[in-house]
């Protein structure tokens, strides 16, 4: 019998199979954006090839799969998923913006608000209270709860966040309006607090309600996909999915609570390192997993990660128990480009694997950090790409500067060399956007270190890192 593991990334699906010796098969598909439940089920086709068999006969010996997923987490990051309402008690419905009056940076007077997953004129207050004992202040009013419903109907939501004050003391006036909700606009996704969240504390509560209806039909629907698929081809065991808090959960209840999952992906890379600490013998390591889309950083002491609570992806709060884990929009196929001012800014946005970086001859035409790794010789081997970036590119791979100004030019690779002739190579655009698609990885996590009494360096009283591991790109 056969264990299965699948990691889904934005731009590449990694697949294991453990036999009932602990051997080992490894294979390597591209990821399908559209639809990734396409690229995980190519994967298995690639991995019966590997093993010699019929994809039907290796599923039918297929014990479980266990599956993490950067699904949910790319789509967070790269602001890529559901339009959604929020419902909330009348007079709070700004709660998610004023957070706890705090900024990320407080001392940085120019730094600007977070972009808001649910658009103000989508948050809409309905008159109904709760004390903080859970006695009812105010009932759910009906006549206030019908027009916010016709709101939600006209701007054509895809999700629906409930979250009332109190909520989490007793549920029903969220479970009244979850009910309404589905009488009058069917096949919603709806996300309870009461359900994501019971538990004081506002604001976190009504940030990892959003979040969970804002990434919750976009994985839901991928699982759905997914179990439909792995049916069909002959697959009857279980799926379970990587949580990120690293233990893991079927597939129906993956999608109910789906701010769970949003680290999937990088947990399963936390849980591997937690082994390969095993196997070197080394309690401290430094975990860097550097995918297509994102860049995920976190710390190994002792042969254990760390677990918190109340964690920030993309800038947004999510109360759930997590691995602690720094995760930021560089990746691989993270896609450079030149403000108005001309500064050089390199991801969110990824070329991902459609049509991917601009060196894999699939149609990408935007400079991406794996670009830059080509033009500078980082690569192995170029006769591996079947396009090279000078000649592919429409968006910036060199930068002509002058004493007043950064100008972006697009051009062949003789105007390329031209471009760049006398200067060095650290001077060269490829190398700045390699430098900021690096530069933000490391402050996030020496930060969480510090935070937390570490710091990656070696002193008596502080982290050792017995080493750095660098997983495979996504």
């Amino acid at each position: 019998m056969y264990r299965i593991g699948i990691d889904v990334g934005g731009t590449f699906t990694d697949l294991v199979a453990v036999d009932d010796f602990g051997r080992s098969t490894l294979a390597k598909a591209a990821s399908t954006p559209a639809d990734p439940s396409v690229g995980a089920l190519d994967g298995l086709r690639l991995l019966a090839e590997t093993l010699g068999l019929e994809l039907a006969r290796l599923l039918a010996q297929t014990e479980r799969i266990v599956h993490g997923t950067t699904v949910a987490t790319n789509a967070l990051i790269e602001y890529k998923c559901a339009k959604v309402g929020l419902l909330t008690t009348e007079g709070h419905r700004d709660v998610i913006e004023m957070r706890e009056g705090l900024k990320d940076d407080r001392y940085n007077l120019r730094l600007p608000p977070p972009e808001q997953l649910v658009p103000r004129k989508l948050r809409l207050g309905i008159r109904e209270r709760l004390r903080a004992d859970g006695r009812v202040e105010t009932p759910l009013d009906p006549q206030s709860l019908e027009p916010a419903l016709a709101v939600l109907e006209r701007e054509g939501v895809e999700a629906v966040a409930v979250c009332y004050l109190h909520g989490y003391r007793d549920p029903r006036h969220e479970r009244a309006t979850k009910a309404a909700i589905e009488a009058r606009l069917p096949g919603l996704y709806v996300s309870l607090s009461s359900d994501v969240l019971p538990q004081i504390k506002e604001y976190e509560r009504v940030s990892t309600t959003v979040v969970n209806a804002y990434v919750g039909p976009a994985l839901a629907g991928y699982l759905a996909r997914l179990e439909r698929r792995l049916a069909e081809a002959g697959y009857d065991g279980p799926t379970l999915i990587i949580q990120s808090h690293g233990g893991v959960a079927p597939i129906a209840e993956s999608g109910r609570l789906a701010a769970g999952a949003v680290l999937s992906g990088p947990a399963g890379g936390v849980a591997g390192s937690v082994h390969a600490a095993r196997l070197l013998e080394e309690g401290n390591l430094i975990p860097f997993d550097m995918g297509g889309t994102s860049t995920d950083i976190s710390l190994i002491i002792t042969g254990q990660p760390s677990l918190v609570s109340g964690r920030r992806v993309a800038g947004h709060t999510i109360a759930l128990n997590s691995l602690d884990i720094a995760s930021i929009g560089a990746g691989g196929g993270s896609i450079a480009r030149v403000d108005a001012g001309g500064i050089l800014h390199v991801g969110p946005q990824s070329a991902g694997a459609v049509p991917g970086p601009a060196c894999y001859g699939t149609g990408g035409t935007a400079a991406t950090v794996t670009d830059a790794n080509l033009v500078l010789g980082y690569l192995a081997s170029k006769s591996r790409f079947t396009a090279a970036p000078s000649s592919t590119l429409a968006s910036p791979i060199c930068v002509r500067t002058t004493s007043k100004r950064r100008s972006v030019v697009s051009m062949p690779q003789a105007d390329s060399t031209a471009a760049t002739r006398g200067t060095t190579t650290r001077d060269r655009p490829s190398w700045r956007a390699i430098s900021v698609a690096c530069r933000p990885a490391a402050p996030p996590k020496a930060r969480s270190a510090n935070c937390r009494g570490s710091t990656p360096r070696r002193t008596e009283t502080s982290l050792t890192p017995s080493a750095i591991v660098v997983l495979t790109t996504r």
